[in-house]
Order: structure tokens, then C-alpha cells, then sequence
């Protein structure tokens, strides 16, 4: 757990301690995280560890990661059949990219679009993505693995690579 309250994320993700699940493994920690893009929340998600010293056959180990992540898409995406293909990559990449690594890794990407009407008439039409999953970190490395995950959700939410400043606020900023 010392791995995954030392990692310092960028500083567009806020990251907070939750309590942890209590029957899905004897032992457990919890983050929760939202991801802000010019101030506003765009990506929010949850990182559980689960630690059964017994371990599990299906988990291929006694620690396993657990995720969910959310963010709001341009419509535009929401429809797109190559978005869950390139959002599961977002993970593997990331886990990957900070030599996180792991194995037993499964989970799903859904999209929704959602329009209101009647009563319940508002806003224009909205897009959602969401990524569950889990994996077995095979490293004792906590830390990478939050890195990675952090790399994922800052994918989700669109931001830029850091050190790359996206076009739109740059002109904002000097207009």
C-alpha cells in the first residue's frame, strides 16, 4: 500500500483515500480520483486493492487491482466501434509504460449515449464511457501500477501528454 500513497500523480488528477470494499477480500485499500481539464471534472474513477492472503485461482495470485473509471464523451465518440478497442489500450498501454507488471488482466468498455425527453427534458444529448477492469500486479511495485492507472485516466479524460499544452488553451490564455 506504501506504493500507492507515495506515487504523486499530474496534477490535473485529484487523488483520495476511500474505504475499500469489505467482502470481496479479507483485506483492501481504496483510492478514488477525478480528473479535472480546465478546471472542470471530466473523468472520475476508483482504484481498489484487494489482498486475500490465501489467494485466488482466478486471480493467479493473492493481490488484485480493481478499476472503475467514467468520463463524458463527445457525442461523436459515442457511437464509435473502435472506441472500446483504443480505451482498453489506454490501460494496457499505461500499466506498460511504467513497467507495471501484471497478468489475469480482464474487464469491459461500455459506451452510452443518452437523450432526454418530457419531464426529464434538459441538456443536449450525452455520451459516457465507462472501464471496468482488473489485474494481478506480478511485481511488488504498487506504484507503477498507480502510475499507469493515472496514465489511463488521464487518457479517458482527454488531457494532453504532459508537457504538451493542447492549442485551445494556449490561445485562451493569450487572447
Amino acid at each position: 500500500m506504501a506504493g500507492l500513497r507515495a506515487a504523486a500523480p499530474r496534477e490535473e488528477i485529484l487523488l483520495e483515500e476511500i474505504a475499500a470494499p469489505q467482502r470481496l477480500a479479507p483485506y483492501g485499500f481504496a483510492l478514488s480520483a477525478t480528473v479535472l481539464r480546465d478546471g472542470e471534472e471530466v473523468a472520475s474513477g476508483r482504484l481498489i486493492l484487494l489482498h486475500d492472503p490465501d489467494g485466488h485461482e482466478a486471480w493467479r495470485g493473492n493481490l488484485r487491482l480493481v478499476t472503475l473509471i467514467t468520463a463524458e464523451l463527445e457525442s461523436d465518440l459515442a457511437g464509435d466501434p473502435l472506441l472500446p478497442a483504443v480505451a482498453w489500450t489506454w490501460l494496457t498501454d499505461g500499466l506498460e509504460q511504467h513497467a507495471a507488471a501484471y497478468t489475469a488482466i480482464g474487464g469491459t468498455i461500455t459506451q452510452t449515449a443518452s437523450t432526454r425527453f418530457g419531464e426529464l427534458a434538459g441538456p443536449l444529448p450525452t455520451a459516457d464511457l465507462e472501464i471496468r477492469a482488473s489485474w494481478t500486479p506480478t511485481s511488488d511495485d504498487l506504484g507503477a501500477h498507480l502510475q499507469g492507472w493515472c496514465t489511463m485516466l488521464a487518457s479517458t479524460a482527454g488531457l494532453p501528454p504532459p508537457g504538451v499544452t493542447s492549442l485551445n488553451r494556449q490561445r485562451a490564455s493569450t487572447a
